[in-house]
């Protein structure tokens, strides 16, 4: 999602995200699929997309039956949806930056619904690239604070070509260029074992700080877009204050 920190101002919605298991299932067997039908290839280590979309699918601990199930159904004549990548772009509630990033087999469908829940909240779509810049495309890779000291991870992160360590709120995210992803992510898990999470994400370079009003009608919001089956990510570059954000929670 947002801030500078991919844990911070989330937590409050993890019992929601658990609610949703079987459609967050859904999305990263989406990926899964795409991956073998883009990477041609149903073996990891010749499909960097694919050794990701499975790292993801184990960090939200999907059963390997049904990663076996979306590997097989990119695979050469197995038939069903052809999915593409699409991206909108646009500003939600209090003007903050929002990038959506979908696989549909429908695009008409599925920009419908976008720019929809953009007009409910109070936002508005852009062209692509209106708000992009705002943010920098980059790899980040989450690993529980127990698994190395803050020193040793960050030079050890830093040593397999990371750009940059945080150590904070229980985690160390480390980020990397975009084409260093695969192979910083292969090291570490060679060192420290499956990460909490890992992805390409878009990174804000700022934060747009959001009072009660604004912040309520931005969780709504991107809780809209998530729980639409063609939504893969999410990315924004507002900010809630953790007290604003318990407030919240309660």
């Amino acid at each position: 999602m947002a801030g500078h920190s991919k844990f911070k101002n989330i937590q409050h919605r993890k019992g929601a995200q658990d609610a949703k298991r079987s459609k967050v299932f859904a999305k990263v067997a989406r990926e899964i699929t795409v991956a073998v039908k883009e990477g041609g290839s149903e073996d990891q280590s010749m499909n960097p997309r694919l050794r990701g979309a499975i790292a993801s699918a184990k960090s939200v601990n999907m059963p390997n039956s049904r990663i076996d199930s979306a590997i097989k159904a990119g695979m050469p004549g197995q038939g069903g949806a052809d999915y593409v990548e699409m991206r909108y772009e646009g500003y939600g509630p209090g003007g903050v930056a929002v990038i959506v990033d979908c696989l549909t087999d429908n695009k008409n469908r599925t920009a419908s619904d976008v720019r929809s829940a953009f007009t409910k909240y109070g936002g508005s779509m852009g062209e692509t690239g209106s708000v992009a810049f705002s943010f920098d495309r980059a790899g980040v890779i989450i690993f529980d604070e127990k698994v190395a000291s803050t020193d040793e991870i960050f030079e050890q992160a830093i040593e397999v070509g990371a750009n940059d360590v945080l150590s904070e709120d229980g985690v160390h995210e480390i980020r990397t260029a975009v084409e260093d992803f695969a192979k910083i992510r292969e090291a570490l898990t060679e060192k420290y074992g499956d990460p909490k999470e890992s992805e390409l994400t878009w990174i804000p370079k700022n934060t747009i700080q959001l009072n009660e009003s604004q912040a309520k009608s931005m969780l709504k919001f991107i809780d809209v877009l998530e729980d639409n089956d063609d939504v893969q990510k999410v990315s924004s570059n507002f900010d809630i204050s953790d007290e604003l954000m318990e407030k919240l929670a309660e």
